[in-house]
């Protein structure tokens, strides 16, 4: 995260655009944080999009006239469609569109996020971008959550995430976990202490 995946995006498309050709971007409609009829960029660049549940329904939901004189389709976000590998097979092998992709390749406990390099097969280019280590500035390739959720979605900034370097990836799990651990310890001590203590009426 906080690489320039969605700035890349709309750069490549807005270049598409400039010469002449009709394009068209999708989001998954599960990233609401800048509102659902655009793809933002963290520091507020926007164009507009269709937010979808899926890939499948875009054509439909387009039209075939309309989705026919589409050259060029966007996706950000990539990694929230399961239906991704199954799209961009047909729209650039069948369709004839060129297809530019964003997405997250990794979790933050670094296991493969939804099908983005199911992708990496079918494509002409693969770009990896990485941020900077918001503890030392080195490059970041991993994403550190910084809250205690566990589940593989969960969309958020800055709030939620930071990107770090290696070293401090692993150092920043170790310190995460052991505070986990620490907190729980003192939850179950709170919660039988309490237990133990009997309220009488006078």
């Amino acid at each position: 995260m906080f690489a320039g995946k969605t700035t890349a995006l709309l750069q490549r498309v807005q270049a598409e655009m400039d010469l002449g050709r009709s394009v068209m971007l999708i989001k998954s409609n599960k990233d609401t944080r800048y509102g659902t009829d655009s793809v933002v960029t963290h520091d507020g660049t926007r164009l507009p999009c269709w937010a979808l549940p899926n890939l499948s329904s875009f054509s439909q939901k387009l039209g075939a006239v309309a989705y026919d004189k589409v050259d060029v389709i966007g996706i950000d976000e990539a990694q929230f469609f399961g239906d991704l590998y199954d799209f961009c097979r047909k729209a650039a092998d069948h369709d004839g569109k060129t297809v530019i992709v964003a997405g997250l390749d990794g979790d933050y406990l670094r296991r493969t996020f939804g099908s983005v390099l199911d992708i990496v097969p079918l494509a002409d280019s693969v770009t990896k971008l990485t941020a900077r280590c918001n503890v030392c500035g080195k490059r970041a390739h991993f994403t550190l959550r910084k809250t205690e959720e566990t589940q593989t979605e969960l969309i958020g900034g800055s709030d939620v995430y930071m990107p770090v370097c290696r070293q401090h990836y692993v150092s920043g799990q170790v310190v995460i976990e052991a505070t986990r651990a620490v907190l729980k310890s003192q939850k179950v001590f709170d919660d039988s202490y309490v237990e133990g203590v009997t309220i009488a009426n006078q």
